[in-house]
């Protein structure tokens, strides 16, 4: 079973409460839920804090994730709930504060991932907020059991990277349409959030709306030349 499993929680200290902040009429984290949605998973989790779990709940269902609460400092941990829970085999890891992941390149890499036998894949090169980590279950359940830093367990993944001896990775560089490095398309700050109103709200006008999920539709859009 692969499954996107979605971390995020309200106290951000850059930007309080971000996660219910209006975009485009709904939630952020909506907007999330919605974008990752069009992959295609067998399941869409999301992983909250406890805390979280009240005013989630109702954007979670209405986006068809199930809610998985677990610890707000270890998301390590609810990330090998989630997995123990569902019988999950691979995960999709993605972040609250990106409502423009690149759906074809998250596709691709979770392919490339699955064709090297991978226990981590993520492509490098692409904007800030773009991309997602595709891995396998069973790496992030040794590292849940094995890792003792902070960093490694708020963080998820460190572990794995961290330990290349013990993992198969895979990082390679996004293909050139979905390059942009120096762009930033995540929504961490005030000025992160005002961009991204404007961001969504031109994407919004393009008829098909499988192409405002396309990566270099969102990196020509951002620099306003649509293709």
């Amino acid at each position: 079973m692969i499954a996107v499993v979605l971390q995020a929680r309200l106290d951000s200290s850059r930007l309080p409460g971000k996660s219910l902040l209006p975009l485009g009429g709904a939630p952020l984290l909506f907007r999330v839920m919605e974008a990752l949605g069009r992959l295609p998973c067998d399941l869409y989790v999301l992983a909250c804090p406890v805390d979280c779990v009240v005013p989630f709940s109702p954007l979670a269902e209405q986006a068809g994730f199930e809610v998985v609460p677990g610890s707000k400092e270890d998301v390590l941990s609810r990330y090998a709930t989630a997995i123990r829970r569902f019988g999950i085999d691979r995960v999709i890891r993605a972040t609250g504060d990106n409502p423009f992941v690149f759906i074809d390149a998250a596709v691709a890499i979770n392919r490339e991932a699955l064709d090297l036998k991978a226990d981590y894949a993520g492509y490098c090169g692409l904007p800030h907020g773009a991309g997602v980590e595709s891995v396998a279950a069973d790496a992030l359940l040794r590292a849940e059991r094995e890792a003792s830093g902070t960093g490694e367990r708020e963080h998820v993944c460190p572990y794995l990277y961290n330990h290349p001896e013990l993992f198969l990775l895979h990082r390679p560089l996004a293909p050139l349409p979905w390059q942009g490095p120096s762009l930033r398309i995540t929504v961490d700050t005030p000025e992160d959030y005002t961009q991204a109103e404007l961001l969504y709200h031109a994407l919004a006008e393009t008829e098909d709306q499988e192409t405002r999920y396309q990566g270099a539709w969102i990196i020509n859009t951002l620099s306003g030349n649509p293709p």
